[in-house]
C-alpha cells in the first residue's frame, strides 16, 4: 500500500492533558533499557516485521510504531513519566491491551490484535513466538494518509457534508461509551488547577497578562456553570470519552469519519463531559481557519442527540477556552524543554481562548421565504459569524423533521409528513429548542418557510421570552427562478419540488413586519445583504 501513514497523534498528550514534558525515568528489571533496545533493533528489521519490506520507525513520548507495508507494530516506550508508569513489562501490557479494547469496536478495520515479542529457546526473539514475552505488540492496519481528517481539512476537502458526517460520527462514538459517576464541576476545576500549576513556570514562554486574564474569565465562568456541570453528571452526560478527538485522530473508513488512539493510560483523564470531548475538535477546527465546518460539526452533533445536549451549550465557551490554552500549554511546554524559540502558536491559541470566553450577546435570527430562495445555503454562511464560538445554531425545519423519524435527511418523505398537525408539531418543537439553547447564552438561527403567519408570531415570541434581539429576513425572488432551483437541487433535506413551490406562491401571505432580502442573485450577494444588516449589532462577529 502506497502513501500510509502510523495511526498515531503528533499532539502529545499528559495529565490533563497538560504535561507531556514531564520527569521520565529509564526502567529496570524485566523492562532494562537494553532489552528494549534489542527488541526496537529487532522489530526495525526486516527480519522482525511481517511488512515484507523497508521499516519506518515513529516515535512518541510514549510509544514506537514500527511501519512497513500494510502493517504497523506500536509498543510502548519503557519509560516512567510522573503521569504514566510504563516502567515493567506487566504495565505495558496492560496498557496495550487497553489501547486495543478501547478502539477495536469503533476502528476493527485499523485494530487487529495483541502479540508478545519473545526469547526463544536459541537465545534470539521472535514476534509471537513459543518463548517468554519480553514485550508486548499492538498490531494494526495502516491507512492511506490521505484519509486522515487533519489532511483531508489541510487540502480544503473537509465540506460541509462531510463536517455533518463528523458530528453524527461523534455522537454515535459517545453514544456507545459507558456513562461514568464523576462531578463536572469537580474534574473541570482539577483541570484549571493543573493548569493554573503549569502556567506559573511557563513565564519565560508565555505572557503573564494573557495567563492571567484567562485565569480570571475561565475561573468566573466555572463558578457560574459549576451547578450545571455537577448536574450534567448525575444525569450521564460523562462518559468514559475518546479524550484526545481532534483532526489528527479521526480518520475516513469505508467512506465515514472514525475516531480512533483514544486516550488509553489514564481512566480519569478519559472521563468527561461529551461536551468538553467534542470542544477538542470544535477548538481544533476553528483553529484552522475552518469555522463554518465547526459550527456545523456542532449542529450536527446536537441535531442527533435530538435536543438532549442543548442545556450544555452553556458550558461550550468554558470548554472550548480550556483546550485553546491546554493547546497553549503544550505548546509552551515543549518551547521549553527543547530549548527552541518560542513562535506566536501558543499565544494566538491564548487569544482563542480569551474570545471563546467573552461572548457576545446572544441573539434569535429568523430566515423565512418560500422554497428556492436559498434559506439553508445563506443560514449556513452566516451562522459561524453569529454570537458565541462557534456561532449560532442553526434550527432548520426539515432536518429538524427527519432526525425525529430517524432517517438521513435525503431521504423523501411522503405527504403525510407535512399535514398541518405535522408541520405544527415541528414548528413547536424548533420553537422549544430555540428557546432553551436562547438560555444557554447562544444564538440560535432559525431557517424555514414561515408561511403562516402564526407561526412566525410564535418565533417571534420565543425572543421575547428569552430577552434577546431579534432579527428577522425575508428572502424573496421571482417564481420562475424558485422553480428552477428546486428543479436543480439533489441530495437536500428538502422536499419541495416545482409544484409545491408553485402552490406556495400563489397561497402566501408575505410579513410586512420582516426585512426583506432579495435571493434573485448569487449566494453570496444574498449574504452581504444581511451582513450589512447584522454588522450593526453586538451579536456578529466578521
Amino acid at each position: 500500500m502506497q502513501d500510509v501513514k502510523n495511526p498515531l497523534p503528533d499532539i502529545p498528550k499528559g495529565p490533563d492533558p497538560v504535561k507531556p514534558e514531564a520527569r521520565v525515568v529509564m526502567t529496570q528489571g524485566d523492562g532494562r533499557a537494553e532489552t528494549q533496545k534489542e527488541v526496537i533493533d529487532f522489530l526495525s528489521s526486516a527480519e522482525g516485521h511481517p511488512g515484507g519490506g523497508p521499516v519506518d520507525v515513529v516515535q512518541t513520548h510514549g510509544a514506537l510504531v514500527f511501519l512497513s507495508g500494510e502493517i504497523a507494530l506500536k509498543i510502548k516506550r519503557a519509560v516512567r513519566y510522573d503521569y504514566m508508569d510504563l516502567s515493567t513489562l506487566e504495565r505495558r501490557e496492560k496498557m496495550i491491551r487497553r489501547e486495543l479494547a478501547l478502539n477495536q469496536p469503533v476502528a476493527p478495520e485499523i485494530y487487529e490484535t495483541v502479540i508478545p515479542v519473545t526469547r526463544e529457546a536459541n537465545g534470539g526473539l521472535a514476534l509471537d513466538g513459543s518463548g517468554t514475552p519480553v514485550e508486548w505488540v499492538l498490531r494494526m492496519w495502516r491507512f492511506p494518509a490521505a484519509d486522515e481528517l487533519s489532511v483531508i481539512a489541510q487540502e480544503g476537502r473537509l465540506d460541509d457534508a462531510l463536517a455533518r458526517d463528523l458530528g453524527q460520527a461523534v455522537f454515535d462514538y459517545h453514544e456507545r461509551t459507558p456513562t461514568r459517576s464523576a462531578d463536572g464541576a469537580t474534574l473541570m476545576t482539577d483541570i484549571l488547577n493543573e493548569l493554573d500549576r503549569e502556567f506559573s513556570q511557563l513565564h519565560d514562554q508565555l505572557d503573564a497578562a494573557q495567563i492571567a486574564r484567562f485565569q480570571a474569565k475561565s475561573r468566573a465562568a466555572l463558578n457560574g456553570l459549576a451547578p450545571q456541570l455537577s448536574e450534567r453528571g448525575a444525569a450521564g452526560h460523562i462518559r468514559r470519552c475518546h479524550g484526545d478527538l481532534h483532526l489528527h485522530n479521526l480518520v475516513m473508513l469505508n467512506g465515514r469519519p472514525v475516531p480512533f488512539d483514544a486516550l488509553e493510560f489514564d481512566e480519569v483523564l478519559g472521563t468527561c463531559d461529551v461536551l468538553y470531548d467534542l470542544a477538542f475538535l470544535i477548538m481544533d477546527l476553528h483553529h484552522r481557519g475552518l469555522g463554518r465546518a465547526a459550527n456545523i460539526v456542532l449542529g450536527s452533533y446536537l441535531l442527533a442527540a435530538l435536543g438532549g445536549e442543548d442545556d450544555g451549550l452553556a458550558a461550550m465557551p468554558l470548554f472550548f477556552g480550556v483546550r485553546a490554552a491546554i493547546r497553549a500549554m503544550v505548546l509552551a511546554q515543549t518551547a521549553h524543554a527543547t530549548g527552541t524559540p518560542m513562535d506566536d502558536g501558543a499565544s494566538l491559541y491564548l487569544n482563542e481562548a480569551l474570545m471563546a470566553l467573552s461572548s457576545p450577546d446572544p441573539a434569535l435570527v429568523l430566515i423565512g421565504g418560500l422554497s428556492g430562495t436559498g434559506k439553508t445555503t445563506v443560514a449556513q454562511d452566516l451562522a459561524p459569524h453569529i454570537g458565541a464560538v462557534p456561532g449560532s445554531i442553526h434550527l432548520r425545519s426539515d432536518t429538524e423533521r427527519k432526525a425525529l423519524r430517524g432517517i438521513d435527511p435525503a431521504t423523501h418523505l411522503a405527504a403525510s409528513a407535512y399535514t398541518p398537525e405535522a408541520r405544527t408539531a415541528i414548528y413547536d418543537r424548533i420553537f422549544k429548542r430555540a428557546g432553551d439553547i436562547l438560555k444557554t447564552g447562544h444564538s440560535v438561527l432559525i431557517d424555514a418557510t414561515f408561511l403562516n403567519p402564526a407561526d412566525r408570531q410564535s418565533a417571534s415570541a420565543v425572543a421575547l421570552d428569552a430577552g434577546v434581539p431579534l432579527h428577522r429576513f425575508w428572502l424573496d425572488a421571482p417564481l420562475d427562478i424558485l422553480v428552477n432551483r428546486v428543479t436543480a437541487r439533489h441530495g437536500d433535506a428538502s422536499d419541495a419540488d416545482a409544484k409545491v413551490v408553485r402552490i406556495q406562491h400563489a397561497n402566501a401571505v408575505l410579513p410586512s413586519d420582516w426585512q426583506r432580502v432579495s435571493a434573485a442573485g448569487s449566494v453570496a450577494d444574498t449574504v452581504a445583504q444581511i451582513k450589512d444588516v447584522l454588522k450593526t449589532v453586538n451579536t456578529y462577529q466578521p
